[in-house]
């Protein structure tokens, strides 16, 4: 068969079923993605009975049971992000966290957003490593290793690691505008918070002798949406970073999300994902030296100076969130959440073709919506686009969105062929 990677869709009865609408986890080959579970008991259908405590436990034990069913263990995981619609409520996930990874912590992102499918206090998704790949009849090495660092350079927490690598790719924590030497807030407002996040990601990118312009994805969780004009001028000194970069002007893919609330009650808090061309052990040196980050735009999709709109590294693309935005307008098209959802995810299409890809190469899509009541009349539109239902999917309700939309979807598309070393 082809040497290529295929995207390999999975679901259990053990878990929530996504209705058609999305796969439990889809693998592409070194990463699992899973779609976002909800506190739903797999028997019923329905929220599990009780508080935050029992909702989240809910959660991990629908992780766990996707995770069993693809023959991996909850260590595997390199990176959760928790939504939670109170954050008061984050003490009380955390215990419950705690019971699930008693040693080894993923690198995590937790942020308050206004509001979840289903009306729940807490919704939890997963990446997990997948070391024998997705190579048709072909398993790779199962035994790379993943590589977990911190440094005091950069605020740390006994709940998560900085950053997780395997195979070609960093994930970080989410940087909060924590000062590392004092463990305290930076002084100042915003612009402050912005540089502070941005200073502890280099540092920790550092750390592990990794330039900042390897970022390849970037994510600003925003308190308040109207601050993202003076986060842009921060963000815009510290990309690009490197000469190299300047000269070809060089910006990661970007997602702005409107946070109810942050950790600590900050104004920030920023993610970022960070390609890794030397790899993890046991990959060969002439396997993994030197791979390719190839940036991409076409006029078929809106574009900004801020952000690139897909940015492929290794097997994986990593598109910016795209807006309801028409290309040859920049302007939101007329209607209401159909139309708008539609312009979306023609937006990804035209990306996605662009680079001679197709839907059916997508694995994952993130859904950011004003209304979270709009998502009957989405998924609508949805199924056109994903009749076959395999993507992993995340859906939240947001307080706001850029452009005052009312919906905004990012992708992650497998890219089978990779991108090549440098002649």
């Amino acid at each position: 068969m082809s040497g290529y990677n295929a995207v390999s869709a999975k679901n259990t009865e053990n878990a929530p079923n996504g209705n058609g609408l999305y796969s439990q986890t889809v693998a592409f080959s070194h990463y699992n993605n899973l779609s976002a579970q909800l506190p739903i008991e797999p028997t019923t259908g329905k929220l599990v009975a009780g508080g935050i405590k029992e909702q989240t436990e809910q959660c991990f034990k629908n992780i766990k049971a996707i995770v069993d069913s693809i023959d991996h263990v909850m260590s595997d995981i390199v990176r959760i992000t928790v939504f939670v619609k109170n954050i008061k409520d984050v003490d009380a996930v955390d215990e419950v966290y705690k019971t699930f990874f008693p040693t080894y912590v993923p690198a995590r992102t937790t942020v308050a957003v206004a509001a979840l499918p289903m009306d729940a206090m807490v919704q939890v998704e997963a990446l997990l490593s997948h070391g024998e790949g997705t190579i048709p009849n072909a398993p790779q090495a199962g035994d790379l290793i993943k590589l977990t660092n911190n440094t005091a350079n950069a605020p740390t927490c006994s709940l998560s690691t900085q950053t997780v690598a395997f195979s070609h790719y960093n994930y970080l924590s989410a940087q909060l505008p924590i000062d590392p030497k004092t463990g305290r807030f930076v002084t100042g407002g915003v612009q402050e918070q912005a540089a502070q996040c941005l200073k502890n990601i280099k540092a920790i990118l550092e750390s592990i002798d990794v330039p900042f312009d390897d970022i390849v994805k970037m994510t600003i969780f925003l308190k308040d949406l109207s601050d993202i004009e003076a986060v842009n001028e921060v963000y815009s000194t510290f990309f690009p970073d490197s000469a190299i970069a300047r000269a070809v002007a060089y910006v990661p893919a970007r997602t702005v999300v409107a946070a109810s609330a942050l950790p600590m009650d900050a104004l920030v808090q920023m993610e970022a994902v960070v390609s890794h061309g030397d790899g993890t052990p046991p990959q060969a040196v002439e396997d993994r030296h030197g791979i390719v980050i190839w940036a991409r735009n076409t006029e078929n999709a809106p574009k900004s100076s801020l952000s690139t709109q897909t940015v492929a590294f290794s097997h994986y693309n990593h598109l910016s969130a795209q807006l309801p935005l028409d290309p040859k307008t920049g302007q939101l098209v007329d209607g209401g959440v159909k139309e708008q959802a539609e312009q979306c995810l023609k937006n990804v299409k035209a990306i996605v073709e662009s680079i001679d890809h197709v839907m059916d190469d997508v694995v994952k899509v993130n859904i950011f919506v004003k209304n979270i009541a709009d998502m009957d009349a989405v998924d609508e539109v949805y199924k056109t686009f994903f009749p076959g239902g395999v993507p992993a999917r995340r859906t939240v309700g947001v307080s706001a969105l850029p452009e005052d939309a009312l919906i905004q979807i990012d992708v992650v598309v497998g890219n089978a062929e990779g991108t090549p070393p440098k002649a």
